[in-house]
């Protein structure tokens, strides 16, 4: 997927709208609790900056759905980036219309000025043409460096491609690089890890691992409907009664492909989840009524650590426990811990896992940690991005 970037294409003097994923989670009193986002595109608006190119930066923040939400406004995303930048980042005071158009027309080369949440306009989400379009006259040129949004078809990650040349920002360039790799041409013995708690979002990507990997670890909620559709007593555990036939499907799959599904062979359980809570080890099948499942037992870790131990990639999306309640993150770190030991090159799919690697302290020890979490299960399924799709491919640039 050879795509344009923003380094291939003349910079100094050009108003430059660029899409990053600031989506970061706010405290109650406005203070960003996890600036991990914005370093990730970091390098892209210094680079931008120190070009000398005049920086439009949108992004959004929660789910406002076309309406003003005061709780959502960006001034504290800016002075986090104006703070990380070691400049002063200005603000728009909207998205569109006149006083932006003055304002933006006003920056000097190097300055960077911020949209208000782009999700305040109702155009964003339906990819609106006339919405689209006056964003485009912010600009000169379009960076996309939010693959986070990438599956999304809005009007400020692939509209706005319909009027200006686009390309990729460094942090698409490196998402696109790495998950390309693990999709299309993967080392072997290749591992896929999944978690969390649904399986309906990720019945695409098990079919894709099935005719792709060597082996696919399932754990957290989601393993659950697979012990369920085996007819195995669960007590109080998640399940997904409406995917139980989903889950026999996969596993009636799996045993024709070379690719192996594994579960669960033991189990942590608890009556209530909250920190260091009784609980206790036992077999899929004989959780009793009232406790329910919240990690991977030891014997799953020991069966789990060895598979990977001789794999060459481990892809990886969704924790395998309940990370956010010691010591029901045991599970988690565990595997993350034979991923590492392991050597092998390890792709971590966005989303809670990454949040979880990261409370472990073990985020820094993994060769790439996406940016996207439904993003990248698209993106490993096979599914075209819009936000992608949308940029100018280096074969076609002179024609664009």
């Amino acid at each position: 997927m050879s795509k344009l970037t923003l380094k291939e294409i003349p910079l100094e003097g050009k108003r430059v709208f660029v899409r990053v994923d600031f989506n970061v989670p706010l405290s109650p009193e406005g203070e960003v609790l996890d600036d991990s986002k914005i370093l990730a595109s970091l390098s892209t608006l210094r680079y931008l900056s120190e070009a000398g190119a005049r920086v439009v930066v949108a992004t959004h923040l929660g789910r406002p759905r076309g309406q003003v939400v005061e709780e959502l406004r960006l001034d504290p995303v800016v002075e986090r980036l104006s703070r990380l930048m070691g400049m002063s980042v200005k603000k728009a005071d909207g998205v569109i219309g006149k006083k932006v158009e003055k304002a933006v027309a006003e920056l000097r080369p190097g300055e960077i000025i911020f949209l208000e949440n782009i999700r305040f306009a109702a155009g964003e989400e339906k990819n609106d043409p006339q919405f689209a379009a006056a964003l485009a006259r912010l600009a000169d040129v379009f960076v996309n460096d939010a693959f986070g949004t990438a599956h999304r078809e809005h009007a400020s990650n692939c509209g706005i491609a319909r009027y200006l040349p686009a390309v990729a920002g460094l942090l698409m360039e490196t998402e696109i690089q790495y998950l390309s790799r693990s999709r299309d041409n993967p080392p072997r013995p290749l591992v896929a890890v999944l978690g969390g708690r649904k399986v309906a979002d990720k019945i695409g990507v098990i079919r894709f691992f099935l005719e792709q990997a060597d082996a696919l670890l399932l754990g957290g909620g989601m393993a659950n409907t697979f012990l369920q559709a085996r007819g195995l007593e669960l007590g109080n555990s998640f399940f997904e009664e409406g995917k139980t036939e989903d889950a026999r499907r996969l596993m009636e799959e799996a045993e024709k492909k070379a690719a192996a599904i594994y579960l669960p062979r033991d189990l942590v359980i608890t009556r209530e989840l909250r920190p260091n809570a009784e609980c206790k080890i036992v077999l899929p099948g004989e959780i009793p009524p009232g406790w329910h499942a919240v990690d991977l037992g030891p014997e799953t870790v020991a069966e789990f650590s060895e598979v990977i131990r001789g794999a060459r990639m481990v892809l990886w999306n969704g924790p395998l426990g309940a990370y956010e309640v010691p010591p029901f993150d045991r599970g988690t770190e565990m595997i993350a811990r034979a991923i590492v030991d392991s050597g092998a090159e390890s792709i971590i799919g966005g989303g809670d896992i990454v949040a979880a690697l990261e409370k472990l302290g073990l985020a820094e020890r993994m060769i790439h940690l996406s940016t996207g979490g439904g993003a990248v299960l698209n993106f490993w399924e096979g599914k075209e991005l819009p936000g992608i799709a949308a940029l100018m491919d280096r074969s076609g640039a002179e024609s664009k």
